[in-house]
C-alpha cells in the first residue's frame, strides 16, 4: 500500500511539473533548459527529463537553434511543438454551429461555420449533428495526425458546466439535456473517444476569447454580451469568470426593463432580449419581411444583412429600430457598469455589422444610466472575433486547461518506424 501510495504521489508531483514546465516555455520561448531550470527552481538534471517527457507527447520541442552563452557550450533553445496537439472549439447556436480548431500557439487550424436551424432540428438531432462535424473535422487533413486534447461545447442558456447539462436554453427550446453525455455516446468510436468534452454558456467562452485575442486583450475586467437572438454576457472579474453560486452568471437578457414591453422567450415581458435582441430588431426594423412569425434559424443572418443596407440607405424605419435597440442596450450595460463595473463592454455577434447605429446610444444610455460618472470609465466597443468568438474562446479554454492542470496531459507519441 506504501508503494503504491509513493508511486501516485511521484506521478502526481511529475505531472504538476511537466505543466510548470510547458507553462515557463510558453512563456519564455524560445528559451533554454538552464532558463527554464533558473526560472522554475527546478534542477538543470529534474528539467532534461521533464523535457524528453513532454516532447515525447508532441508538446515541447527543440528548435534547432542554441542560445549565445558566455560560459559552457550553448544550450538548445526550446519552443512549443504547434505540430502534434490540437484543441477544439465548437459552439451551437439558434441558426448556426461554428468550429475552430487551434494548435498549442492557439493558430488557427480549422474554422467552419454551418447554417443550422438549431430549434427546428431538436436536442436530441443537434447531437447528433455536432458529433458528425466533429468526426469530419478530427479525420480532415488540418487534424488527422494531431492528438485532441478535447472539446469545448458552447450553448446559449444555463449550463451546469460540472456535468455537461443544459439546464434551460429557451432560444433553442432545450431544458435538461445532457449534452456531454450524448456527444461522448456519439463519439464513441471516433478518435475523440476519451477524450475531454465540456459544455458551457456561451458568453462566458466568448469573453475567455475576448480576454485572450480580441484588442483589448488582457484586460481583466471585462463583459462580452452575444448578440444573437438571446442576449447573454460573459462576465470576467480579475481575469476569472465570475459564475455565481450554481454557474449560471451574466443572464442580462433577462433582465425585466420594460415590465409592459413585449413578451419574452422565457415567458416573461419586457426582458432585455425581447427589446434588443436580434428577433426583436429585426422585427422592428423589417416589418415588411417578417410580419409577426417566428424566425427560422437560417434566414436570420440574411434578415440581418437586409436591416443593415436599409439603415445604410437611411431607411428611417430601420434606423430607428437599430437606434432604440442602442438605447436599450445602454441601459443593460448600465446595470453591468452599477454591479461590476467592468473596464470594457464588447458587443458580439450580429450586433457587430449593427454597431454603427447601436453604439452611439448605447454609449449614451450607459452613461445616462449608470451611477458612476461616465459609466465609471466603461468602454463599449464592438467584437472584432465575428461569429467565431465563443468556439475560439471554447479552444482557448482547452489550451488553458492544459497548462492548467485541469486536463490529462495527452499521451506519448509512437516512436516511428526504424
Amino acid at each position: 500500500m506504501a508503494t503504491g501510495t509513493g508511486t501516485v504521489s511521484f506521478q502526481t508531483v511529475r505531472e504538476t511539473n511537466m505543466r510548470t514546465v510547458l507553462r515557463t516555455v510558453r512563456e519564455l520561448a524560445p528559451c533554454s533548459r538552464a532558463a527554464v531550470a533558473a526560472t522554475t527552481g527546478l534542477n538543470k538534471t529534474t528539467v532534461s527529463s521533464l523535457v524528453t517527457d513532454l516532447t515525447a507527447r508532441g508538446l515541447v520541442r527543440e528548435t534547432g537553434e542554441t542560445s549565445q552563452r558566455r560560459v559552457g557550450r550553448p544550450g538548445v533553445l526550446l519552443a512549443l511543438d504547434d505540430r502534434s496537439v490540437a484543441a477544439i472549439g465548437l459552439e451551437v447556436n439558434v441558426d448556426y454551429l461554428s468550429v475552430v480548431a487551434v494548435d498549442l500557439l492557439h493558430r488557427e487550424l480549422v474554422q467552419r461555420h454551418v447554417p443550422l436551424d438549431a430549434r427546428s432540428a431538436g436536442a436530441l438531432d443537434c447531437a447528433h449533428r455536432i458529433a458528425d462535424i466533429l468526426r469530419e473535422v478530427t479525420e480532415g487533413p488540418e487534424l488527422r495526425e494531431r492528438s485532441v486534447l478535447g472539446v469545448s461545447v458552447a450553448v446559449p442558456g444555463l449550463i451546469d458546466a460540472p456535468s455537461g447539462t443544459v439546464k434551460r436554453a429557451p432560444n433553442l427550446g432545450w431544458r435538461d439535456v445532457p449534452l456531454r453525455n450524448l456527444l461522448r455516446s456519439r463519439l464513441a468510436d471516433s478518435a475523440l473517444s476519451g477524450a475531454t468534452v465540456l459544455v458551457d454558456n456561451d458568453a462566458n467562452l466568448g469573453a475567455m476569447a475576448e480576454y485572450r485575442f480580441g484588442p483589448l486583450a488582457g484586460l481583466p475586467d471585462l463583459v462580452y454580451v452575444t448578440g444573437e437572438v438571446g442576449i447573454g454576457a460573459g462576465v470576467l472579474t480579475g481575469g476569472e469568470l465570475l459564475r455565481g453560486a450554481g454557474g449560471f452568471a451574466g443572464e442580462i437578457g433577462h433582465l425585466e426593463l420594460a415590465p409592459e414591453g413585449p413578451e419574452c422567450s422565457c415567458g416573461r415581458r419586457g426582458c432585455l432580449e425581447a427589446v434588443a435582441g436580434i428577433g426583436a430588431i429585426l422585427r422592428a426594423a423589417l416589418p415588411d419581411l417578417t410580419a409577426d412569425r417566428p424566425l427560422h434559424g437560417r434566414e436570420v443572418a440574411d434578415l440581418v444583412e437586409v436591416a443593415v443596407d436599409r439603415a445604410s440607405a437611411g431607411e428611417s424605419t430601420a434606423v430607428a429600430a437599430l437606434e432604440r435597440a442602442g438605447t436599450w442596450l445602454g441601459r443593460g450595460v448600465a446595470t453591468l457598469v452599477n454591479v461590476v463595473n467592468p473596464g470594457a463592454v464588447v458587443l458580439g455577434g450580429y450586433f457587430v455589422p449593427m454597431a454603427p447605429w447601436l453604439l452611439p446610444r448605447c454609449r449614451e444610455a450607459a452613461r445616462a444610466h449608470s451611477f458612476a460618472e461616465e459609466a465609471g470609465g466603461c468602454q463599449v466597443e464592438p467584437s472584432d472575433l465575428g461569429m467565431s468568438a465563443a468556439s475560439r474562446g471554447g479552444a482557448a479554454v482547452m489550451i488553458h486547461g492544459l497548462d492548467a492542470g485541469d486536463l490529462p496531459l495527452p499521451p506519448q507519441l509512437p516512436l516511428p518506424l526504424p
